[in-house]
């Protein structure tokens, strides 16, 4: 399948105003390094998709747009019948210009100042911006620790679960059973569901992704994701959510549509959308494929070179998160002789709550991975053989 497609070409990105590539410095402090970092890939987005926005702009006009039509509700739906075995209830759909504003519209909707919110910890640091910058109280759960979450969904003032289902950024794909066991606890305290769920497509061989819409009870609940993730299209914004309780639904939809002014959604989104649903599927499934390779990559270098880590592949994403506490690695001192000596962007583990460990972008040309990975490995060795690095 890969071979229809052409993932190896390098695409220069320099100079196109992105994060990854020209941000480099607001993150890092030096120009020019080699980037691994915000979660894009460096591949080009589906040819289907871009067909269809080539059409798009050949219409030429760009007047105001509804996302509530048949085309996009019925590509949505053929989605997840056909990705996801799942029947989705198009009438609970929403819209947002990206999944973090739909996050922040709910926290806002079903919290006060002071609430608590659950996540799971190591926790996306879009989540902990959000969820503490609306004056929320983030409360970390270890991934896998059910006693921690049931202490935590206990809690009185405890108001959402913020899901991250599969997890960034360790790449965990939570079960059905898992799942099933979370809906019934958030019932059970009275505590709300918001499951994001943009990396579900990236979902690897040998693991199943299960939507939240087939274990959600009589609790409240909300469905936020995107297909920006998995076909690379984040810049056109637009993402989408289905919300359970339909006085939710219409207050989110109220939200949206008034009080923050965004009725009219961008068209080359919902085009890109409908796209990627109805005609994307082989591009994603090759680019998938070629992301496992890469990933199996990094875990062939690391084994030879750096075995005590024990590194294996995520179950989920082209997000390698790499634990580094076995080889002893001072935190700030890696990063120095990252970027010093490697010239290379790599994000460390303590923007998500987690010193010692790396999340490694391999969302990319295979040569690029080979490159990254090999600093990684020198840097490592260069930090735990010297304690200055040199």
């Amino acid at each position: 399948m890969t071979e229809l497609y052409d993932f190896d070409t390098a695409i220069d990105r320099r100079g196109t105003w992105c994060i990854q590539w020209d941000g480099v410095a607001d993150r890092f402090g030096v120009d020019g390094l080699l980037p691994f970092t915000i979660s894009d890939m460096d591949f080009a987005t589906a040819p289907e998709v871009l067909a269809a926005l080539r059409d798009r702009l050949d219409h030429g006009v760009f007047g105001y747009t509804t996302w509530q039509q048949d085309d996009f509700r019925s590509a949505v739906a053929h989605w997840y019948a056909t990705r996801y075995g799942t029947e989705i209830d198009t009438g609970q759909l929403v819209y947002g210009p990206s999944v973090l504003n739909q996050l922040s519209q709910l926290l806002q909707m079903w919290t006060a100042e002071g609430d608590g919110v659950v996540v799971h910890t190591p926790t996306y640091d879009g989540f902990r911006k959000a969820i503490t910058g609306l004056g929320r109280e983030l409360r970390g759960v270890p991934v896998g620790d059910e006693e921690a979450l049931v202490r935590e969904l206990a809690r009185p003032d405890a108001k959402v679960l913020v899901l991250c289902s599969p997890h960034n950024p360790t790449g965990r794909v939570w079960t059905a059973d898992e799942l099933t066991r979370m809906a019934e606890l958030a019932e059970r305290y009275g505590v709300a569901v918001i499951s994001d769920e943009i990396h579900a497509d990236f979902v690897h061989e040998g693991h199943v992704h299960v939507p939240w819409t087939r274990v959600a009870g009589e609790g409240r609940w909300a469905l936020i994701t995107s297909g920006s993730k998995a076909f690379n299209f984040p810049a056109l914004t637009g993402s989408y959510g289905l919300i359970g309780d339909p006085a939710d639904r219409a207050e989110f939809l109220r939200r949206m549509e008034t009080a923050e002014g965004l009725a009219s959604p961008a068209v080359l989104s919902l085009t890109a959308h409908i796209a990627a649903y109805r005609e994307g599927g082989p591009w994603l499934d090759a680019v998938r494929a070629y992301v496992a390779g890469n990933l199996g990559h990094v875990a062939e270098r690391l084994s030879a070179d750096l075995p005590e880590l024990g590194w294996e592949p995520p179950q989920a994403g082209y997000l390698a998160w790499i634990d580094l506490r076995a080889a002893g690695v001072d935190d700030a001192e890696l990063q120095r002789v990252l970027v010093e000596r490697e010239r290379v962007a790599i994000m460390g583990g303590a923007v998500y709550g987690a010193p010692g460990f790396v999340r490694l972008n391999v969302g990319c040309p295979r040569g690029k991975v080979e490159r990254g990975v090999e600093a990684l490995i020198r840097a490592v060795k260069a930090v735990t053989s010297s304690p200055s690095g040199v």
